[in-house]
This record gives C-alpha cells, sequence and structure tokens, in this order.
C-alpha cells in the first residue's frame, strides 16, 4: 500500500492561509458570519450554493469589506465556454477560480489563459466526498478501485493539470503528501474537506485535521462547517488558525 512521505521537505515555518466556506443559502446570512469572523479570516470561498442565490453581487460584497474570494465553480465544458466564465470571474476580483481538471489540457489551458495575473487556477482531480468504489461506478473500470488507485488517479489528474499551466490542484489531505512530494512547493495544493479534530466529517469521506493538511504540503486549506456550523465561530477558527503555525 501507498505510504505519504513523512516530511516531503517541507518548511515547517510556512503556514498554510485558511479559507472559510460560505455555504449559505442567502447573502445575509453570509455576510453576517464574516462580519462575526472580522479579522480572523480575510479568504472565504464562494460555492455554486451561494453563487446560485446570491449571484455576481456577493463576491463584490465581500471585495467591499476587504476580502478575497475563492470562487468555487469547477468549471467543466467546452474550452471557449470555459475561456469566457474565467474572464468574467476574474473581473469580478476572484482571487482563486476552480475548473475541472477531467476537462482536458485545451479546457485547462483556455482557463490559465484567460485568470489574468490576478487569479489562480486551481484544478479539481478527484472530490473529497469520493471514494474507489465510486470511482469505479463513475469510470466502469472492470474490478472496484481501492484507495491506492485513487491515489493514482489524483496523481494522474494533477500531472495532466501542471503541464496546461495550472497554479496547482484541490485534492484531499491524503493525497497532498504524495502530490508535494512529486511536484514540489512550486505546485499549490488546495485541500478542502478539512476539520477540527473530533468533527463531524459530514459528507466528506476523505478528511483530514488543519494540522494534517499543513504538514501535508497544503497552500490553502478550506474550512467549512468546523467553523460555520460551530457554537462559537470565532473560537473555532482561532483553533483551526493556531494548529496551521
Amino acid at each position: 500500500m501507498m505510504t505519504p512521505v513523512e516530511d516531503s521537505g517541507r518548511d515547517k515555518s510556512l503556514r498554510a492561509t485558511p479559507i472559510v466556506a460560505l455555504d449559505f443559502w442567502s447573502s445575509e446570512a453570509a455576510l453576517q458570519m464574516v462580519d462575526r469572523l472580522g479579522q480572523r479570516c480575510d479568504f472565504y470561498k464562494v460555492g455554486c450554493e451561494l453563487f446560485t442565490v446570491a449571484g455576481p453581487a456577493i463576491v463584490r460584497q465581500l471585495a467591499a469589506r476587504g476580502k478575497r474570494v475563492f470562487l468555487d465553480l469547477k468549471f467543466h465544458d467546452i474550452p471557449n465556454t470555459v475561456e469566457k466564465a474565467v474572464a468574467a470571474a476574474a473581473d469580478l476580483g476572484a482571487s482563486i477560480v476552480t475548473v475541472h481538471a477531467s476537462g482536458g489540457h485545451r479546457m485547462l489551458r483556455a482557463a490559465v489563459d484567460n485568470a489574468g495575473s490576478d487569479c489562480e487556477v486551481f484544478a479539481v482531480t478527484v472530490l473529497t466526498s469520493l471514494t474507489g468504489a465510486d470511482l469505479t461506478e463513475v469510470w466502469g473500470e472492470g474490478e472496484e478501485r481501492d484507495d491506492d488507485d485513487l491515489t493514482l488517479d489524483v496523481l494522474r489528474l494533477a500531472e495532466l493539470a501542471r503541464r496546461a499551466g495550472v497554479t496547482g490542484v484541490v485534492c484531499s489531505g491524503l493525497e497532498a503528501p504524495f502530490l508535494h512530494e512529486r511536484f514540489g512547493g512550486g505546485f499549490k495544493l488546495l485541500v478542502p474537506g478539512v476539520r477540527l479534530p473530533g468533527g463531524d466529517p459530514g459528507d466528506q469521506s476523505r478528511v483530514v485535521t488543519p494540522a494534517e493538511a499543513a504538514r501535508a504540503g497544503a497552500s490553502y486549506v478550506v474550512l467549512g462547517r468546523t467553523v460555520t456550523s460551530a457554537a462559537e465561530p470565532e473560537l473555532a477558527m482561532e483553533r483551526a488558525v493556531a494548529s496551521l503555525g
């Protein structure tokens, strides 16, 4: 069985940047959380849920509060469509956008070429909610895939994305050590599905703690319900940030 590299040469003084996921059904609820966390967080994820109900305005409202935005819409379409979507996201002020690595080299390249200098493009490898069995069902490839097969799938998609020139990839914290070892610190890793110790994994299958993600080589870690659903989100955020040091 594949085992992660213990250190991978990572400088322990480096800290992964925390991003809080605003998975809310209204801009009002999302902005209330932003105001509540205050200076504890300056980077937020806007995903399909919030973007669908609040639209581009939520990105502008966050920017007006001095916050950076990770626009996580996971574009996956023909290159011409993705090209225009990424350009529009960058024009809105997004600091990070996501596209699916499985969209192929031409689509990925179109995203990179139209993101501009202030917007990073990250390619999604395998969603953190998926297991080897799920991929077997989706791709229909003979025997059921195990964790090693899933890791190889992530590595293959990451290599495709790297060749297309993306900033980095979205992966689980379990695959991050292998990617960091393979590609080094110049290829950024964004790790979602991060939970504080003892936290409920929810609908995620491959979760790690913030400290584990940072040690694995993550440049960014996404904190969702572990902060926003906590009884005291401010304290949960402070715990998460402290563990990244």
